[in-house]
C-alpha cells in the first residue's frame, strides 16, 4: 500500500509538472482553435499579439503623416458581379475594422469600425507576405542575397531532401515551387490548418517547411503555398544575420516614419511567422502601399529598388498572368508576393485572409487599405471575395480621378 501511494504521488507530481510546462501551449492551441468564432473574431484578431509570442517592431520618433485632402467624395454604391452594393452595408457585412483611401499620396478618407482606432494593431495575415517582399528586395540590393536565381538550399541547407531542394528563389517568390500544399481554411485537415496547429504549439516552422514534398516541376504552375513565404523568411534571416522584425524596423519602419509600433508573431524557436504573422495598423499598411505606388521611392529616398517593385508587380511568365488558365490554381496573376488582377491600369494588391487588403492603382494614384475580421471568409460568402473588394476600389479610383502620366511629378 505504501508503494502504491508513492507511485501515485509520483504520477500526480508528473501530471502537475507537465501541466505547468505545457499549459501555455495548451492554452495557445485552444485560443487558436476559437480564433475565428464569429462572436469573438473582431477582438481576437486585434489582440493576437497579447497572447501569442511575438517580437516588437518599434515606430521611430519621427513619424510621417499624410497630408489631408477634404474635397473627396466616397461612392455611396458600387457594382460587383451584376449586383449593386451599398458601401456602408458592405463594410458592415464584411466586419470591416478600418478603411483608408490615399489619392496622390493625400489622405482622402479614413474611418474605423467595431471599436477599432487608428493606433490599434490587427493581424494582417498574408498581407505580411508583401511586407516581406519589400524586405527581400532591399536585401538583394544590398548584396546580402546574391541572386534570386540561386536555389534555396544555398542559404538553407536544412531544406536539402525536402520539396524545396533545387528550387530557385525566384520560383519561391512567385509561388511556383511545385511543392504540394492544401491551403483550404475550411478543411480542418488541410495543410494550412495543420501548420496553424503546429505553430500554435510552438513547433519549428523551419522543420514544417522541410517536411513538405514536391508534386510538380518548379516554375511551371502558379500555386499559392503559404509556406513558400516562410522559406523566404528563412533565407532573409540567414542572409542578413537579423531577425525579420529587426530588419523590418531598420529598413521600413524607420525610413518610412511608420506611425505605430507593430509586432510579428514567432514560434518557440524565435522565428517569425513570415507567411502571415504581422500585426500592424491601417496607416502603416498605407505607407507600404504608397511606397510601392511610387516605385520604392519615399520622398526622394529610394527605399526599395525600382526594378524590384516593377518585377514584384509584373507577371513575367504564362503561368503568372492574370485570367483563367490551366497552369494556375486561381485567376489572379502573381508577382513577387503581390497579386495582379486583369486590367490595363497596372493595379496590384496585397491580400490576407478574413479580408485584409492593400490595393494600389498607379494610373489613378490610388491606395486603398481595408482591415476586417470577416467570418464569412471561411464559408466563401459572396461579399468576402476579392473581386468584390476590387470593384469597390475601382469605383473609388474613378471618383475625383487624378491620372498622372509617366514621369510626371506627384
Amino acid at each position: 500500500m505504501k508503494l502504491f501511494k508513492r507511485i501515485l504521488l509520483v504520477v500526480l507530481a508528473l501530471v502537475v509538472i507537465s501541466g505547468i510546462i505545457f499549459y501555455p501551449k495548451i492554452k495557445r492551441v485552444n485560443h487558436a482553435m476559437h480564433l475565428f468564432d464569429e462572436e469573438d473574431i473582431v477582438e481576437n484578431l486585434r489582440t493576437v499579439s497579447d497572447w501569442w509570442s511575438s517580437t516588437p517592431i518599434k515606430a521611430p520618433e519621427s513619424k510621417h503623416t499624410f497630408p489631408e485632402k477634404a474635397d473627396f467624395t466616397m461612392p455611396v454604391e458600387f457594382s460587383a458581379s451584376g449586383q449593386t452594393l451599398n458601401l456602408n452595408e458592405y463594410l458592415e457585412d464584411t466586419y470591416a475594422t478600418g478603411l483608408l483611401v490615399l489619392k496622390n499620396d493625400s489622405l482622402t478618407f479614413e474611418k474605423y469600425f467595431r471599436g477599432h482606432t487608428p493606433e490599434r494593431e490587427q493581424i494582417v495575415w498574408s498581407v505580411s507576405k508583401s511586407f516581406l517582399s519589400a524586405l527581400f528586395g532591399i536585401a538583394v540590393e544590398e548584396g546580402k542575397i546574391k541572386s534570386i536565381d540561386q536555389t534555396v538550399e544555398e542559404y538553407c541547407p536544412e531544406l536539402v531532401g525536402s520539396g524545396y531542394e533545387g528550387v530557385k528563389i525566384k520560383d519561391v517568390l512567385q509561388m511556383s515551387t511545385g511543392v504540394g500544399f492544401n491551403e483550404d481554411y475550411a478543411d480542418f485537415f488541410s495543410d494550412i490548418n495543420r501548420w496553424g496547429r503546429d505553430f500554435s504549439w510552438g513547433n519549428s516552422q523551419d522543420a514544417f517547411a522541410a517536411s513538405l514534398v514536391r508534386v510538380r516541376e518548379p516554375g511551371t504552375y502558379n500555386h499559392y503555398v503559404s509556406i513558400n513565404t516562410h522559406v523566404l523568411g528563412m533565407i532573409l534571416v540567414k542572409a542578413t544575420g537579423q531577425s525579420i522584425s529587426e530588419y523590418a524596423e531598420e529598413k521600413l519602419w524607420e525610413p518610412l516614419g511608420m506611425e505605430h509600433d507593430s509586432h510579428w508573431l514567432i514560434d518557440d524557436y524565435g522565428m517569425e511567422a513570415a507567411l502571415g504573422g504581422l500585426t500592424t495598423t491601417v496607416r502603416n499598411c498605407a505607407k507600404l502601399g504608397s511606397l510601392f505606388l511610387n516605385k520604392g521611392n519615399w520622398y526622394g529616398e529610394q527605399i526599395v529598388p525600382t526594378q524590384w517593385v516593377e518585377a514584384s508587380t509584373t507577371p513575367d511568365a504564362p503561368h503568372l498572368m492574370p485570367g483563367k488558365r490551366n497552369n494556375a490554381a486561381h485567376d489572379l496573376g502573381y508577382g513577387y508576393q503581390w497579386w495582379i488582377p486583369e486590367g490595363n491600369e497596372g493595379e496590384f494588391l496585397a491580400i490576407g485572409v478574413y479580408n485584409q487588403f492593400i490595393y494600389i492603382n498607379p494610373t489613378t494614384r490610388t491606395v486603398v487599405v481595408k482591415h476586417s475580421a470577416n467570418p464569412g471568409f471561411r464559408t466563401g460568402d459572396f461579399l468576402s471575395r476579392t473581386p468584390v473588394f476590387l470593384e469597390l476600389c475601382r469605383e473609388i479610383s474613378r471618383v475625383n480621378n487624378v491620372i498622372v502620366t509617366e514621369g510626371e511629378e506627384s
